[in-house]
Formats: structure tokens, sequence, C-alpha cells
């Protein structure tokens, strides 16, 4: 299969490749777009076929849900069996947004679409081409992370291009995009809310407008007896090739032990690579340090998570050891991210 790249300029994909892309879609295809959060890869979500293309093309466990992405609300009124009101509160302030809703599905969506869930995880995303995909092609669309299962979320049409080659349709290249991590999930079919993924959207940020808002315990992924209700609570995710460990404690203490550690691993014969800050890249030995953004700026190291630990991979480093950086806000979706990244192999120091 050859894949095709259509660029857009200024946000704005060109009239004839919007639907050429819009086509594919239709057709059973598998096309890869730009969202705020990464990029996704996208299938028709009531078309089986093209939800069991999505697992195939990235190496997907066929028990991992898929998020649908829809233009309007009223598309999510069409494919679950009942809205709460908290789901209208929830659009009303968050959609278009990075905010996935987990519902109870009616029969317009395939099982394969929802890995065999009675349940339908659903999202509006706010990114013009995106947006301009979902209403070109009149279709809802399936869209997990365009990336091979396993491998770091794609923040750039280069990510996916490097994953997916030969294996999609068409890629629409956005540009890099704003936020860098996967949309929050929250959960509307307990009693209570819960956050089965955090994200951009906090939990403080739900609960003000929703009240009470519980974080699922098996977030880690350590309930593994329990089937997955949300994308990458079960699976090891955006992990780099290189064997990764965080480091926690003060930030001397750090510093120390991650240099003493890539001392050790360099005697052993490793390529040693760390992840830090702006703040501290200047304090560590290591062959290969890369700075991913300020300290107090969450924005900037979430943005550029998925990309360093990829920029690691190219540089071919067989070790990597990171900083913490689980703070307020959005350290916790880093935090999250990183960890399932490390396999959760971590140091306190």
């Amino acid at each position: 299969m050859k894949t095709r790249v259509f660029v857009a300029l200024d946000n704005q994909i060109k009239e004839q490749e919007l639907q050429e892309a819009s086509s594919v879609i239709r057709a059973g295809g598998l096309v890869a777009f730009p969202t705020e959060t990464v990029y996704g890869l996208g299938g028709d979500a009531t078309n089986p076929s093209a939800s069991r293309k999505i697992y195939e093309a990235k190496g997907r466990p066929s028990d991992n849900p898929l998020i649908v992405h829809i233009a309007h609300f009223s598309q999510l009124e069409d494919i679950v069996s009942e809205v709460p009101k908290e789901a209208r509160i929830l659009a009303e302030h968050f959609w278009p947004g990075p905010l996935t809703m987990i519902l109870p599905k009616n029969e317009q969506i395939p099982y394969e679409t929802t890995g065999g869930l009675d349940t339908v995880a659903i999202r509006m995303p706010s990114h013009p081409v995106a947006r301009a995909f979902l209403e070109d092609s009149g279709c809802m669309i399936a869209a997990p992370s365009a990336n091979t299962s396993g491998r770091p979320s794609p923040t750039t049409a280069q990510h996916v291009w490097e994953d997916l080659q030969g294996r999609i349709d068409v890629i629409l290249d956005g540009g890099a995009v704003g936020i860098g991590i996967e949309s929050t999930i929250i959960d509307l079919t307990e009693e209570t809310p819960v956050i089965l993924r955090p994200g951009f959207i906090t939990q403080e940020m739900l609960q003000e407008v929703l009240g009470t808002v519980k974080m699922d315990p098996g977030i880690d992924g350590s309930d593994s007896h329990q089937p997955p209700k949300a994308p990458g609570m079960r699976y090891r995710h955006y992990a780099p090739k290189a064997e990764l460990t965080i480091v926690e404690g003060r930030q001397e203490d750090v510093v120390a032990r991650i240099n003493q550690l890539s001392a050790q691993a360099v005697c052993r014969g490793k390529r040693v690579g760390v992840l830090a800050t702006e703040e501290t890249k200047e304090f560590y030995h290591a062959e290969y340090v890369i700075a991913i953004g300020q300290r107090d700026d969450e924005a900037e190291i979430a943005r550029h998570l998925f990309d360093v630990l990829r920029q690691f991979d190219a540089l071919e480093v067989d070790v990597i050891y990171s900083e913490s950086f689980d703070t307020a806000g959005l350290g916790q979706a880093i935090m999250n991210r990183l960890l399932k990244a490390a396999g959760h192999k971590r140091i306190f120091v």
C-alpha cells in the first residue's frame, strides 16, 4: 500500500485532497489526521471492517477500545442508548476539546469499535483539520493514536510516517499538535463519574462543573484482570525502544543518582540518555541529555514528551534516565504517560 500525505497550510487542506481523504474513510480505508492532542488513526466507526483494519495497522490488542470522534452533539445522541445530564454539562463546557466521555452504546456502533464492550468512548476534537475532515466525510471516525501500538504517541505527521507508512492510505499533515498528550477520559456509566485517563482537562476542572469526580484506582494499569474500559488502561504504552527509568526525589539527589546510574551504564557499554529540564540539563554528564522544557511550564513538558522519547529512539540509546514531573495540574497526566512508558520502573532517592 502506498501512503499519501496531504499537507494543510494554515490548518487548511486543499478541497480536492480533503474530498479524497473523505472518500477513503467512506470506503472503509484508514486516514491519519491531527487533533489538538495527538494524531489519530481514523476509520469509519460504524464499519466493523474499518475498525479491524485499525487494530491490524497498529498491532493493537482487539480488546483495547477505540475512541469515536464526532463533529456534532447530535451524533452522540445517535450512538448511545442514554444521554445523562452530566454528558450535556460536560459537552457545554469542554467540547470541542480534549475530553472523552464513556457512555452506554446502542447498536449503531459495532463491538469491533468498542473492544467488545457495551460502552463507547466519544469525543469532539477542536483541531480545525480534524473538524473539517469529520464534516466533509460525514462519518463518525474511530481513531486511536496513529502509531505502532506501544510506541510514543505521534505529535507530528513525521511520527505517523515513521510508524505507519505502507500500512494506511492517507496522512493529513497539520503540523505539530498543540497539547501533545491524549484526551482526558471520563466514565459516565457509574453512579459517580470516574476519570479513567488523566489529561489536559483535570480532575479539578471536571469537579468544578459536575461536583464529585473520582479517579479510577486501575488508572496505572495494575488491575489486569478486568477488561480495559478505555484506551491505555492495561497495556504498555508510549514506550521508547530503550529501557526507561524514572528517578524521583529532591533535585540534587536526583541529579546525583542519575549521574551515578549513567556512569555505571557506560561502564557496561551502554549508550545513555537523560531526560532533563532546562534548569537541570547542565548538571548531567551523560552523552545525550535532552531538556523537555521549563519545569514550571507543564504545557511545554506535555507538548514535548512524546517527541523527546522519539528523539532518544533516533539516537539509539540503550537506557534512559528521567526526572519526575509529578506536579499539580497537568503533572498527573504527564506522569501517567511517563510511568507507562517506563513500565512503572522508578527509583526513589
